[in-house]
């Protein structure tokens, strides 16, 4: 028997969605140019991805949601600084 025949089948998994949901869901897939099973499986596997990795810093964050808006020189760190409340004036 060689290795291919002896890979276990994978586990299936069967839920039931709401009929408006699974539409949402065709839309999706169609727009993203997948079949709606394929679609699923994407989310799935983005959703534990997202969950098992260590969460981005704030930096990060920051940088990949303004990276398309034309900055392209850095932003020097501010490490070391202690932060000082803002006066406001009576």
């Amino acid at each position: 028997m060689s290795d291919e025949e002896m890979v276990e089948p994978a586990d299936q998994l069967a839920i039931e969605l709401e009929d408006h949901v699974i539409e949402k869901l065709r839309l999706r897939a169609s727009s993203h140019g997948c079949s709606l099973d394929e679609e699923v499986h994407e989310i799935i596997r983005n959703a534990v991805k997202s969950e098992s990795s260590e969460p981005a810093g704030l930096g990060t964050r920051l940088a990949a949601r303004f990276r398309d808006i034309g900055l392209k020189e850095e932003i020097p760190e501010l490490r070391g600084y202690p932060a000082v409340p803002f006066e406001f004036d009576p």
